[in-house]
Order: C-alpha cells, then sequence, then structure tokens
C-alpha cells in the first residue's frame, strides 16, 4: 500500500518543523533575530537544494545575503552543546527502546587549503586513501522506530596541537587536546550514559573494535558490545571448563565441518534480508576480562556468494545472550553508513563554509537536527509494505553464547 500524500498532511508537517525550532530556539538566543534565522536554516537543510551552503540555502529561503546563516554559524552567541542535547532528547523521546543499538563511525568532509578547523592530509574514510580532510567521529541511536545522528565529535590532528597560530584563528579553544578517534568516542559514551540514553549495545566498525582503551572502558561500564575486530586480535578459545584452547582460528579450523556454519540474517537490506553465514565461540581476550556476568564471543561472518569474504565480530555480552541477538546487533552497524549518506546526499553535513570550531560544530548539530526530523516524522506512517524484521530471538532459544566449542548458530 502506498501512504497517500496529501495536502493537510504536508501541512501538518510543515507545522510539527515550525514548532520544533521555535521551541529548541527560544533558550538558545535571546533576541527573536537569530531566532528566526535557526529555523530558516533547519528548514532549508531539509529542502531540495542541490548543494547547501550559505548562499545557496539563503537564496532558497528567500534571503537577500548569506550574512544571516553566516552570522549564525560563525559570529552569534549561543551555546553549541545545548542544541546536540536538545537533539538527543527529541530522539530519545520518540525512538527510545530498551533494545536500541548506539552506533559509532567517523565520516570525512574533503576540504580545500589548511584552515578549517581539524582539516589535514590523512585517510579518508569516503575515498579509501589520503586527502585533505576533516574528519568527524559520529554516534547515531538506532532502534525499531528509526535511526538517526546523536552525538558528534571534530578529530583535531596531533599537527594542531603544535599550532597556536592556526589554533587561534580557527577559534579552538584551549581546553580542545589531541584525542584519538576511539576516545572522542568514549567521551561521547559518557555523555550519553550521564543523559541516560536508553540503549543495549554499542556497534562499531574494526577501528574502534581494535582498541584497547574503548573495549577496557566498556568493560569498566559493563556496556554489551558487537564491533568488528581484525583477525590478528588475540583471542584465545576455550574449553567447556574455561581453559584455553589454543588461538581461536586455529580451534575454530579443527572444529571445521558440514555443521559449524548456519545461515542467518543480520538484518532487512534494500535487496530484502542480508543473508550470511555464521559461526560463533566463546574466546578469552588477552588482558581484558569481560564485566562480570559478561563473556565475549567471536562471531565469524563469511559470504554466502563469496565464501572467502569474512569479517569477524567481538561481542561482549551477558552470559546466555543467544547468538542470533548478537548477529541482529552486528547488522545494525550499517544503520550509521545510512546516516552519513542520507545526511551528506540530503542534508549538506559536509557542504558548510564555515572554518571555526564553533561553526562547525553549529553547522552539524542543525543538520542532526533536521534528519532527526525526518527520522522522527518517517516512525509515525504506516507502512504495510515495509518487510517485517525477522525474529530469530524465539527461534534458537538453545543457542548461547555458553558453549566452549563453536557454536552452531
Amino acid at each position: 500500500m502506498t501512504f497517500p500524500l496529501t495536502y493537510d498532511l504536508v501541512m501538518s508537517w510543515d507545522a510539527d518543523l515550525q514548532a520544533l525550532t521555535d521551541r529548541l530556539a527560544a533558550p538558545l538566543f535571546s533576541r527573536p533575530e537569530p531566532r528566526a534565522s535557526f529555523g530558516d536554516l533547519v528548514r532549508a537543510l531539509l529542502s531540495d537544494v542541490p548543494r547547501k551552503n550559505s548562499w545557496q540555502l539563503s537564496d532558497h529561503i528567500g534571503h537577500a545575503t548569506a550574512n544571516r546563516f553566516e552570522h549564525l554559524l560563525a559570529r552569534a552567541k549561543w551555546d553549541l552543546d545545548r542544541l546536540r542535547d536538545e537533539v538527543r532528547r527529541y530522539v530519545v523521546d520518540h525512538l527510545a527502546h530498551p533494545d536500541a543499538v548506539l552506533i559509532a563511525d567517523d565520516t570525512a568532509a574533503i576540504k580545500r587549503g589548511d584552515m578549517s578547523a581539524g582539516v589535514a592530509r590523512q585517510y579518508c574514510g569516503r575515498t579509501g586513501q589520503v586527502e585533505n580532510c576533516q574528519v568527524m567521529p559520529m554516534l547515531t541511536y538506532a532502534s525499531a522506530a528509526g535511526h538517526t545522528f546523536i552525538n558528534r565529535r571534530l578529530y583535531l590532528p596531533e599537527t594542531w596541537t603544535s599550532e597556536p597560530a592556526r589554533r587561534a584563528r580557527a577559534h579552538i579553544p584551549n581546553q580542545v587536546t589531541f584525542a584519538t578517534k576511539p576516545q572522542l568516542v568514549i567521551a561521547m559514551l559518557e555523555e550519553e550514559l550521564a543523559d541516560g540514553t536508553p540503549f543495549r549495545y554499542l556497534c562499531a566498525d574494526s577501528g574502534y573494535g581494535r582498541d584497547p582503551q574503548l573495549r577496557a572502558f566498556c568493560h569498566q561500564r559493563a556496556i554489551a558490545y558487537v564491533m568488528a575486530v581484525p583477525v590478528d586480535l588475540p583471542l584465545v578459545a576455550l574449553y567447556s571448563g574455561g581453559e584455553p584452547a589454543g588461538h581461536v582460528l586455529d580451534r575454530l579450523l579443527a572444529h571445521a565441518g558440514p555443521g559449524l556454519w548456519k545461515r542467518r540474517s543480520c538484518g532487512q537490506g534494500s535487496k530484502g534480508a542480508r543473508l550470511y553465514d555464521w559461526c560463533a565461540t566463546r574466546v578469552h581476550l588477552d588482558g581484558q576480562e569481560p564485566a562480570p556476568g559478561h563473556v565475549h564471543t567471536l562471531l565469524i561472518r563469511r559470504s554466502v556468494s563469496s565464501p572467502g569474504d569474512i569479517e569477524l565480530f567481538l561481542a561482549h555480552a551477558i552470559r546466555g545472550t543467544t547468538i542470533s541477538t548478537l548477529i541482529s546487533a552486528a547488522g545494525m552497524r550499517w544503520k550509521i553508513e545510512e546516516n552519513n549518506e542520507h545526511g551528506k546526499d540530503l542534508l549538506g553535513l559536509t557542504e558548510y563554509q564555515v572554518r571555526t570550531w564553533e561553526g562547525w560544530h553549529r553547522h552539524v548539530t542543525a543538520v542532526m537536527l533536521a534528519l532527526a526530523f525526518l527520522t522522527v516524522t518517517r516512525s509515525r506512517l504506516p507502512d504495510d509494505d515495509a518487510p517485517g524484521q525477522r525474529d530469530d530471538q524465539g527461534k534458537d532459544q538453545a543457542h548461547r553464547t555458553a558453549p566452549p566449542a563453536p557454536a552452531s548458530s
């Protein structure tokens, strides 16, 4: 069934957006002019303007020049983190679920020159090579109701720490020092925990899963996670009594057989269920013990069409969690890539013309609000054609993370 769009429905969305931006702008700005500019900016970001820089956004919204948006982003006095907190509250109010996941990943904005805050020659995940770019670790909140950004950071390379004049031109606060991307994710997790954001798992790719400091933080705070990890992570398979049984991959090869791999869906994609072959085993992580009541499990995912294409996931979860539950969590990681894509292609996430620290945070947080509004609005629509989420948990209750030998599901 195709849901009919009516004039009244579209006008109700417009009214909802106006009410949202009015409510959020009231405590941020003491004067009416920046309040109006803030609402105009979010509305323009949601438009079909081809390039969402200040000039084209201003032209679309009816401003004679780009001065109002440029002033709002670069020079106006307002709390860049208060808006982030309000976006989080809005997302949690509408999408919260105890089984939601937080997903960490970084994206990049390719830039010219060397004056924009954090810009440097560094690896760009978007192109897979070294580019002159800014790198942005982001945090997505994903539940059955939808998924959208909930937190953000701008990565400041070490080269910036020794250039005070450059920092000053970009208005980088003195308290901002070098931190690795996993450390920035830890800082965001601390904020989510402090605010009481409800979630069940943290998901991330191997760039974060390989970081011992991030894993240690999760163990200390009893945060369950399912993160991709590199093949050389020091993992040891366990016997049923908890004794080491040799390197995990050797252990799995020793148990290789027809029953080792089980085909499971890790969620719905654009072409239907995303099917892979999976196996799992309890593991010991060298030098890092799980939180009390938790265990480490290694999930191995193999492509159905290309069996040589294998990815490893390390899970840290409460003892007794089903393997199917962990597989479902692993499949949620891709939600943040959809947010990165929508943020860039639809909302101008990386099309800003600001160079300062404040300007970057203000633009990106305004885009976060625009994407959150789209996500919440979409979550309210009936969708009889949407494929149902497969619930494997009730079908595979016998398969647990506890067995020391390679699990069968």
